[in-house]
C-alpha cells in the first residue's frame, strides 16, 4: 500500500493574508493559534483532507508542504537521501501530536 497524503500547509510571508484569502475563495475555516503564526484549516468537506496556513521564517520563500504518513519515518528518510533528497528536518516527535522528518 502506498503512503497516503495526510496534512498540507502553506507557509507565508503574511499568512493574516493567506487565511483572508482562503476563507473567501473556498470558504474554509481556519482557526489561528494565538501563540504563533499558523492557523487550522478545517475544509468543511467529507472529501479531501485538512491542513494549515503559518508563517514563514527568516528569508525563506513561500512554500507549500506535503505530509505522507508512513510505518517508519526514519527508514523513509534515509531512503530519500539514499535517492538524492536533502534532509530539512530530522525525525522529530512532537509529544501527543505528531512524529514526522522533512526532506527537499
Amino acid at each position: 500500500m502506498g503512503a497516503p497524503i495526510v496534512h498540507w500547509e502553506i507557509n507565508t510571508k503574511n499568512p493574516s493574508k493567506v487565511f483572508d484569502f482562503y476563507r473567501s475563495l473556498f470558504g474554509w475555516q481556519i482557526d489561528p493559534a494565538k501563540e504563533m503564526e499558523y492557523g487550522l484549516v478545517l475544509t468543511g468537506s467529507k472529501q479531501g483532507i485538512n491542513g494549515g496556513i503559518g508563517g514563514s521564517r527568516g528569508d525563506a520563500p513561500n512554500f507549500l508542504t506535503v505530509y505522507a504518513e508512513v510505518d517508519d519515518p526514519q527508514e523513509t528518510l534515509n531512503r530519500a537521501v539514499s535517492m538524492g533528497a536533502t534532509v530539512v528536518a530530522p525525525v522529530t516527535e512532537i509529544p501527543n501530536m505528531v512524529t514526522f522528518a522533512q526532506f527537499r
